[in-house]
């Protein structure tokens, strides 16, 4: 929605450190970011994180694949999108559903209490390219801890980011500290073409077991 895109721009040019976007995800990136969320049946609950939902759209993909019982936890850093969301879960047909079971925690994730193997799935939309490699690390060690055994992150960055920043030093840091934060549990990956900017989106899995190695990097890109 135009609304959205405007939000988006007006977070992007006033705190680039937590809104990295100039326009909400795509539909084609919403559904890729979301597809390892698998709801729980009538006897069992599902634990869902979202960190930076920033208008929603991701979040109403995701609402989607909620099952009765599960839960969502939706962490967003920027006031006027906390404002948007709000609004959104009392009067969006697309999530008034999971609103009853949803928590909205306004803030950095840094600042939230987390738990330990709390939820089952996390979906993220940080920037990470705008964090320092210190930050870098620090969110992918308290994200990666709070998945349950068998568990999946899954987050995005934008594809050619390179090329259009240049040879920028921080910027370069802070993708290596992503490519060594993820490298042990990478799942897979997939380039989505028809988002704006076209994107990358990654997929994280932790051991189902204590002691168990982590999944193999599949070494291939899939378009879509």
């Amino acid at each position: 929605m135009k609304r959205d895109s405007l939000a988006f721009l007006r977070a992007f040019l006033g705190a680039a450190r937590t809104t990295g976007a100039i326009a909400p995800s795509s539909a084609a990136l919403s559904r890729e970011l979301t597809q390892h969320i698998r709801p729980g049946g009538p006897d069992q609950a599902r634990r869902v994180l979202e960190v930076g939902p920033g208008t929603g759209a991701v979040t109403r993909h995701l609402a989607r694949r909620l099952g009765p019982r599960d839960t969502l936890d939706l962490v967003e850093a920027g006031p006027e999108f906390v404002t948007r969301l709000r609004t959104a879960l009392r009067g969006d047909p697309a999530l008034t559903p999971v609103a009853p079971r949803t928590r909205l925690r306004p803030g950095l994730v840094e600042e939230q209490e987390l738990g330990e193997c709390a939820f089952d799935t996390i979906v993220c939309g940080l920037p990470f390219a705008n964090f320092t490699p210190e930050a870098v690390t620090t969110v992918f060690d308290r994200l990666l801890a709070a998945l349950r055994p068998g568990g999946t992150l899954s987050f995005f960055s934008y594809a050619g980011a390179r090329a259009l920043q240049g040879a920028d030093p921080r910027r370069t840091a802070a993708r290596r500290a992503v490519r060594e934060a993820i490298a042990p549990w990478l799942l897979g990956e997939r380039l989505v073409l028809s988002n704006l900017p076209p994107a990358r989106v990654h997929h994280l899995r932790v051991p189902a077991t204590v002691g168990a190695e982590a999944p193999p990097v599949p070494g291939t890109s899939l378009r879509t």
